[in-house]
């Protein structure tokens, strides 16, 4: 006897559902997380060329204060808030708290809230630090 396989998904898919805060967050956490093992990657080659070579790390120097270098590392930063936040938001989950919709989604409101303000804040110090110089 023959099984007959059904003319539907086998699983949940994004055709079938709208996308939510929670899953938005969840996708956004891991490719952050993949990000700053990126930036990891440059950070060592950074202390390396500081370490071992004057002329790369002048190269690094000049390649970090350009434009494509500040807005890779204002996205690095965030990357870096967003992390933080929504990690400190897992650890309340595995206590089990904070698990209904409602604090779901004003937790991760939170989350976004303070990567918008720490980035802000941390950049808006480097800058004007810069400045003063």
């Amino acid at each position: 006897m023959t099984q007959q396989i059904p003319d539907r998904p086998l699983s949940p898919h994004l055709q079938i559902y709208r996308p939510q805060i929670t899953s938005a967050l969840s996708i956004f956490h891991r490719i952050t997380g993949v990000a700053l093992s990126a930036g990891l990657v440059l950070m060592v080659a950074w202390l390396w060329s500081a370490a071992y070579s004057g002329t790369y790390y002048d190269f690094w120097h000049q390649f970090f204060a350009g434009t494509f270098g500040r807005i890779l590392l204002i996205g690095w930063t965030a990357a870096f808030y967003y992390h933080l936040g929504n990690g400190i938001r897992h650890l309340f989950w595995d206590i089990g708290r904070g698990f209904d919709l409602t604090n779901v989604t004003r937790s991760g409101v939170a989350v976004l809230a303070f990567v918008v303000l720490a980035t802000s804040y941390s950049w808006m110090s480097i800058l004007s630090s810069e400045v003063a110089r």
